[in-house]
């Protein structure tokens, strides 16, 4: 398991053996809203979250979004493995791929956002979390941030992958914002660094 870490916190990306990481994954998870029903049972209502990944310059321009309608970064670096419109089933239920040798050189940061494109809020999304995990080590957790109750907000600036030197850091950034797309949180993300 890897760090648990709380708004603000940064760790460096690099393996235990001290090597750079060449390929990580970003997970997102939650599950639909259960309520209960008129006569004692359970329904569950399906939750749309969306996560999208937005590649900014050292001078704060946007050089690319992957998110559900762009799967992929225009250097083929970020591939997003498609759009998850429930939170139905365990684990990771949208994943954005970083192939971090293959991102250019021109991208200084790129901030992973989170979106509710069905309109609930975080204080009522269940088992909310993003991670980060090593691809090139079978799938070993390097770190997880909670977003479940973390407020009444319809998206959240999550997390930030900067370059620094020949590596990267990882950035919990957990900013609320409403939006319900990408492209609405791209001037909330600028912020983030």
């Amino acid at each position: 398991m890897g760090v648990n870490l709380t708004k603000g916190q940064t760790v460096s990306l690099v393996k235990d053996s001290g090597g750079s990481l060449s390929q990580v994954r970003m997970g997102l998870g939650w599950d639909a809203i259960k309520k209960k029903g008129l006569f004692g049972g359970t329904k569950e209502v399906s939750v749309d979250l969306d996560a999208s990944a937005i590649l900014f310059a050292a001078d704060k321009r946007v050089l690319d979004v992957v998110y559900y309608g762009n799967l992929r970064s225009a250097d083929n670096s970020l591939i997003h493995t498609g759009d998850n419109l429930t939170g139905a089933g365990d684990g990771d239920d949208e994943s954005i791929i970083v192939d971090l040798p293959r991102v250019s050189p021109q991208v200084a940061h790129i901030v992973f956002v989170v979106s509710s494109y069905s309109g609930q809020n975080f204080s009522q999304i269940e088992n909310a979390f993003a991670r980060v995990v090593d691809s090139a080590d079978r799938d070993k957790e390097l770190v997880r941030y909670q977003l479940t109750g973390s407020g009444t907000h319809t998206a959240v600036v999550m997390a930030r992958v900067s370059r620094q030197g020949a590596g990267w850091t990882f950035t919990a950034i957990g900013t609320p914002g409403n939006a319900r797309t990408a492209d609405q949180l791209v001037p909330l993300a600028a912020q983030s660094f």
